[in-house]
């Protein structure tokens, strides 16, 4: 993810409800279930909560080996030293990344008018993985004021001209489901945030 503008988004979170009340989006419409889940991606036949309303998708094409992009994603350790905003990251097993592989992770967020400075806490557990191909995870973010259940999947597909990597995550939760346009709009820049990231270090070597 990258640096101010990400994390500033990301303190959105915390004053969600009072955009709500302000905005008068609380009561907004998601796209129906069946037809924002009928391209989803999966990993072993899991995807993202179908019956979400938040969720986002997006892809890029990365030009670095598929070792290279794995091995960035995947050693999460080392998020910190590529990833701006995320600023703590520990493994919570050991051995190779895996199914059943679990990491506690944070992202600091600025002070706002409702909230003092605060993090967010995401624990994140490996549910499916399939080698150089697909990881899905699922676990909560927990900040003051603030909890998100999230599930997020990725894709990586080796193309001629490098990898193609996809990703896709549903939030829910009391926050994010009060103003649905807002949480996705946070999600959005995210995600989109972090396959820049992603590509700018595989494609640096």
């Amino acid at each position: 993810m990258s640096g101010t503008r990400t994390t500033r988004v990301r303190a959105a979170l915390l004053t969600v409800p009072l955009a709500a009340a302000l905005l008068g989006t609380a009561g907004t419409p998601a796209v129906a279930a069946s037809a924002a889940t009928r391209n989803s991606l999966t990993c072993e036949g899991k995807g993202v909560d179908p019956d979400a309303r938040v969720r986002h998708r997006t892809e890029t094409l990365i030009h670095a080996p598929l070792s290279t992009v794995w091995k960035l994603q995947t050693d999460v350790g080392r998020w910190p030293s590529w990833q701006a905003a995320v600023a703590t990251v520990r493994r919570l097993d050991h051995g190779p990344f895996r199914t059943g592989s679990a990491f506690r992770w944070t992202t600091p967020v600025p002070p706002n008018p409702s909230t003092p400075a605060t993090s967010l806490e995401i624990t994140s557990t490996v549910r499916q993985l399939r080698t150089m191909s697909c990881i899905r995870w699922t676990g909560p973010a927990i900040g003051e004021g603030l909890r998100i259940d999230g599930i997020h999947v990725w894709d990586f597909t080796r193309t001629r001209d490098g990898v193609r990597v996809r990703t896709e995550e549903t939030h829910t939760g009391a926050q994010v489901d009060a103003d649905v346009p807002t949480a996705t709009a946070i999600l959005r820049e995210g995600l989109e945030a972090w396959l820049r990231d992603l590509k700018a270090a595989a494609e640096a070597g």
